[in-house]
């Protein structure tokens, strides 16, 4: 009875346990797409005023009694993407042309028909692939020319609609120069984010080394487990930067494209300079924690000033964080990672290749980090003092 009455006592926790859990996942759940939402919504909302514009100067002023394209066009041309507005507004315009025009030509010789749909799909789209046309572009030019076909079949529609589109494109090129200031902020932040991220795997790094070293953890395999996720946190951080690259691309083509940014223009470019020395320095965090989880996995004996090396470094990384937001923790940041410098360049060179690999790769990210700080690379690897023994920092 006791292992039934146990069983059914787990069963019972399990229960109690699952309600809570799935109440916690739900939450979280919503809380994701409202955000997503709120990060969308500006975008819906310029998508549904240009579409309201594009019908109704298409209806009331150009006197199209069915502009159905016109707002379709301007949203197509908007897209998600700030950089790509041109380049879309242009395809769309194009595509309409080529489709409308084949479109028309069949519709005049040959009618209408299943065979003929198929045919003038396939040649509209040839045609523009031939023109060099980007994937919206071909599309475009299918969907027209099917259109034209079966819902215009009347010749004298196609200009029309090829108005429409144009019009609906200048409506979306005029709604694009309305930019959220949301595109010129993400950039920041998200380099905040990413660097308190390698703040943080730093530190885990050196409590794992720590716990190593000084054989005080009450689980034995604790200070594996701290290398281990550390490592699978160095190793995601690339995803973060690919967000980081991408927010920065956005913010700079704002400031390029809409006049009521360009006065940020130095700000977000600023921003869109830390993508590649922050490149250089994930790879190198990322190869350092590897080499620590490495020790730690074999065994190997790490230097016991390792572990302030690596809080040191990521006091660093958290000062450059904060100068994105306190231009004054700069200074902090670059005394900070300074000190560091030369305090690897005077420590004695270990025996174990790990241990080796380590201090380079900490030599090698102070010097990434001071470029974050507006310093540049010759004057960077000048704070990074040469070593006796050959090991360099790059």
């Amino acid at each position: 009875m006791d292992p039934v009455r146990l069983t059914l006592d787990q069963l019972r926790e399990l229960r109690d346990d699952i309600a809570p859990r799935a109440a916690r996942r739900s939450r979280a759940s919503v809380r994701r797409r409202l955000e997503r939402w709120r990060d969308r919504i500006f975008f819906i909302a310029q998508c549904a005023l240009a579409a309201g514009v594009a019908w109704a100067l298409a209806r009331y002023v150009v006197g199209h009694h069915q502009p159905f394209f016109a707002p379709v066009a301007a949203m197509v041309c908007l897209g998600f993407s700030f950089g790509q507005r041109l380049r879309r507004v242009a395809e769309v315009m194009v595509g309409v042309a080529v489709g409308v025009g084949v479109g028309d030509l069949f519709v005049r010789f040959f009618g209408t028909g299943v065979p003929q749909i198929i045919f003038v799909v396939a040649l509209a789209m040839s045609v523009a692939v031939l023109l060099g046309a980007g994937t919206l572009m071909t599309t475009q030019a299918g969907v027209q020319a099917a259109i034209v076909t079966t819902l215009l079949p009347n010749p004298g529609a196609g200009f029309s609609r090829w108005l429409d589109a144009v019009l609906g494109g200048v409506v979306a090129l005029a709604a694009a120069t309305i930019a959220p200031a949301a595109a010129i902020r993400r950039p920041r932040q998200q380099a905040s984010e990413v660097l308190n991220e390698l703040s943080a795997i730093l530190v885990e790094t050196a409590e794992g080394l720590r716990d190593k070293i000084n054989q005080e953890a009450h689980d034995e395999k604790r200070d594996e487990r701290e290398l281990t996720d550390a490592l699978r946190r160095a190793r995601n951080s690339e995803a973060m930067l690919d967000d980081l690259r991408s927010a920065a691309d956005e913010g700079v083509a704002v400031v390029r494209l809409s006049p009521f940014r360009r006065k940020h223009r130095g700000r977000v470019q600023q921003i869109a300079d830390l993508v590649v020395p922050l490149d250089r320095a994930i790879r190198n965090i990322r190869v350092l924690v590897r080499r620590c989880a490495v020790s730690v996995w074999r065994d190997e004996r790490m230097p016991d000033e390792y572990p302030m090396l690596l809080d040191r470094l990521a006091d660093g990384t958290r000062l450059i964080a904060e100068s994105l937001f306190e231009p004054a923790a700069k200074v902090a940041a670059h005394r900070v990672l300074g000190e560091l410098g030369r305090r690897t360049a005077d420590m004695p060179l270990p025996s174990g290749l790990s241990a080796v690999v380590v201090l380079g790769q900490i030599r090698s990210t102070v010097v990434d980090l001071l470029e974050l700080t507006g310093t540049s690379y010759d004057e960077a690897r000048k704070l990074v003092p040469l070593r006796d023994d050959g090991l360099d920092e790059k």
